[in-house]
């Protein structure tokens, strides 16, 4: 019923054109910022066509016998237009799993596009993941996001920080140079946690310089110096904090939720539906870093689910 077939360079503008169209596709799944990390992972996406049309996108990577959509993203899976139904997706991945045996795949482990950044319900995949493919839920990482338009109220801790920063004369700025703030990040990071960034200072000036308007950095300062920030990620209604850091004189006097309460007046105000402050799951396993995810639920965010599936073939 499907015609499978393997993504090739040739095809970026014909595969660029399909997300204009999707009914829950994001700039992350655009050529330009998924291949920036192309010399990490083995590129196996795929283009799914229908009575020579084309019906659906899958971005992944290869990893010996195993495909993935798509390791290197935060989210992955079927990026459909709204011609797609739960019936004909249903079949589609009954083709898909004889494609990717064919392939020489034994195992698929299946990131699913998160329903905030969806702009109509796109959930046929789901449907799918365990009437086909009687997949399990490998993974479970939990994001706290606002309804910017119904926002619940900031808890007490939040609020007293945010007079604090005003007091302390804290302002909010956007910067264009992430130089600073990358540095700021990297020594928090490797301070805290022995950890870095997942992506390199030359790599997020370069996704920034492809997509300025949707990766933008906001920082708080109070006169000359930097005191901390937060690098966005804007797709469509939903804006998500992708990195946050400050040092120390910016916790001492509430730097952070000073920026957010701004931030999210903004956004609210341009229409923006979600802030996403992503998720608070411990790096070896999925339980929950709760001094972590305590902080974003003091903004008013809650859970929202970011799944990854698994099933054999």
């Amino acid at each position: 019923m499907f015609d499978i077939q393997r993504y090739t360079p040739d095809k970026a503008s014909l595969w660029n054109e399909f997300l204009t169209r999707s009914k829950n596709a994001t700039f992350l799944y655009e050529r330009a910022y998924m291949d920036y990390h192309s010399d990490r992972f083995t590129d196996h996406s795929l283009m799914v066509y229908k009575d020579s049309t084309l019906y659906a996108l899958l971005p992944a990577n290869a990893e010996g016998d195993t495909w993935w959509t798509h390791h290197g993203l935060t989210y992955g899976g079927l990026v459909m237009s709204d011609k797609c139904r739960a019936a004909m997706v249903r079949e589609l991945f009954k083709d898909l799993n004889d494609y990717l045996r064919m392939q020489g795949f034994k195992r698929v482990v299946y990131k699913h596009i998160p329903w905030h950044y969806c702009q109509h319900p796109a959930e046929e995949d789901l449907f799918a993941l365990t009437n086909v493919c009687h997949a399990s839920i490998r993974s479970r990482d939990v994001a706290s996001v606002v309804m910017l338009q119904q926002p619940l109220t900031f808890s007490t801790l939040r609020r007293r920080g945010i007079k604090k920063a005003v007091a302390a004369g804290v302002q909010i700025k956007e910067m264009q140079d992430l130089e600073p703030f990358w540095q700021l990040l990297e020594e928090n990071l490797w301070t805290r946690f022995h950890n870095k960034p997942v992506h390199t200072l030359d790599e997020i000036q370069l996704l920034q310089h492809r997509f300025p308007q949707n990766i933008r950095l906001f920082v708080a300062v109070r006169g000359e110096r930097l005191l901390g920030g937060t690098l966005l990620y804007v797709s469509g209604q939903t804006v998500k904090s992708q990195y946050i850091s400050a040092n120390e004189e910016g916790k001492k006097v509430g730097a952070l939720d000073y920026l957010f309460e701004q931030l999210l007046q903004q956004c609210a105000r341009v229409g923006k539906q979600y802030f996403d402050f992503g998720t608070s799951n411990l790096a070896d396993n999925d339980d929950l870093n709760d001094s972590l995810i305590f902080q974003k639920e003091g903004f008013g965010g809650r859970a929202i689910c970011y799944d990854t599936y698994e099933w054999s073939l």
